[in-house]
């Protein structure tokens, strides 16, 4: 999928802190959510389809991703 990012309106989450391994995430036309590297802003972007970012956002949510401590 070949995305024009170009007007894109990043944002990092008010929970980062201003932390050096952040993400920031762009809501795009048609639904299309964009995650990128806060470090490498002009790096690769990850482009989803509204289906997968809510998808991730539950499974986030749910704690599917946290690291063993």
């Amino acid at each position: 999928m070949n995305v024009d990012l170009t007007g894109a309106k990043w944002f990092k989450s008010s929970r980062s802190q201003g932390g050096k391994e952040c993400v920031e995430v762009a809501h795009l036309d048609n639904g299309l959510v964009g995650v990128r590297d806060s470090k490498n802003p002009t790096g690769p972007a990850l482009v989803f389809a509204p289906g997968e970012w809510d998808a991730f956002l539950s499974g986030a949510n749910a704690g599917e991703f946290n690291r063993p401590r």
